[in-house]
């Protein structure tokens, strides 16, 4: 089997790459420019690719679309001023390559969704996939619509996925800082931290769902999440591991609308939790290697 990845050098699209490279399977990266040298735990291959493009998917097996276009560092609010062209490059642009996809003859295709697809359910909600989207942001709308456009072109050879995925986290590629990376650094230097809660998955769990749903050809819409987060609890292991003295703050109230993966768990999927969490710190304490 050989994959493609699109969004490979992300923090999210890294994982897919790096878990079928641990398993020995021929990866193909489509994007503008190659890799950087050694970002990768082994070589890859290259094809050029950009938002919009029917790309030469020839030979290719499987795809994971995580490529999406946005102002830095934001996903909601992503389209800043142009929310025309950014519905273009990323409803467009993603559903002319899935079409590519099942005209190419690939066998699978995993699109990376979002938990931004429930945005407008009130906190406390038990979110599951039979839940219609409720989209409040046009980040939520364009992936929920792309999930639509997917599965459409379903047949008894292209299986779509869609995971709707909650935040990821896990150590970022060489030269590239982790997610929270802004928020450990406040942290050490002694500023406020406001409280928060968020539910929080590692991208090798990640990684490992879309596999298990790949080798199993199975197809829809799946919820992907793990941990419910709050950060006095996330900077008490920085704290822990750092011998940091700041006072942490404080435990966040809110609500919180917690993700049901019974659809996932139901193909064998198992998230490492908190024991994930925490054996992932020493990765996340480490300097970004570009500072």
């Amino acid at each position: 089997m050989t994959l493609a990845v699109t969004g490979a050098t992300g923090l999210v699209g890294r994982f897919f790459v790096e878990e079928a490279l641990a398993r020995g399977e021929p990866v193909t990266i489509l994007g503008r420019t190659p890799p950087p040298p050694g970002f990768f735990s082994a070589p890859t291959g290259f094809r050029p690719y950009a938002l919009g493009d029917r790309p030469d998917l020839s030979g290719l097996d499987a795809l994971v679309h995580c490529a999406f276009s946005h102002l830095p560092g934001r996903y909601r609010g992503g389209e800043g001023s142009d929310p025309a062209g950014f519905t273009a490059a990323n409803l467009g642009g993603s559903i002319t390559l899935f079409e590519a996809a099942r005209a190419a003859g690939l066998s699978h295709i995993v699109f990376l969704s979002s938990r931004a697809v429930y945005g407008r359910y009130p906190p406390g909600t038990a979110l599951t996939e039979t839940l219609t989207p409720y989209p409040d942001t046009l980040y939520g709308e364009v992936k929920a619509r792309a999930e639509t456009a997917l599965l459409s072109l379903a047949t008894d050879s292209f299986a779509p996925v869609a995971l709707r995925a909650t935040g990821v986290y896990g150590p970022a590629g060489p030269g590239r800082a982790h997610k929270w990376q802004t928020l450990f650094d406040d942290f050490r230097q002694g500023h406020p931290i406001a409280p928060r809660r968020s539910t929080e998955v590692h991208g090798t769990d990640l990684a490992a769902a879309a596999r298990l749903l790949r080798n199993a050809g199975a197809r829809g819409v799946f919820n992907v999440s793990d941990i419910l987060l709050d950060r006095h609890d996330l900077l008490a292991l920085l704290a822990e591991a750092e011998g940091i003295p700041h006072p942490l703050p404080p435990r966040s109230d809110a609500a919180v609308s917690a993700m049901r993966c019974d659809r996932l768990a139901a193909f064998g999927w198992t998230p490492g939790g908190l024991a994930r969490l925490k054996a992932t710190i020493p990765a996340l304490c480490r300097p970004c290697p570009a500072d």
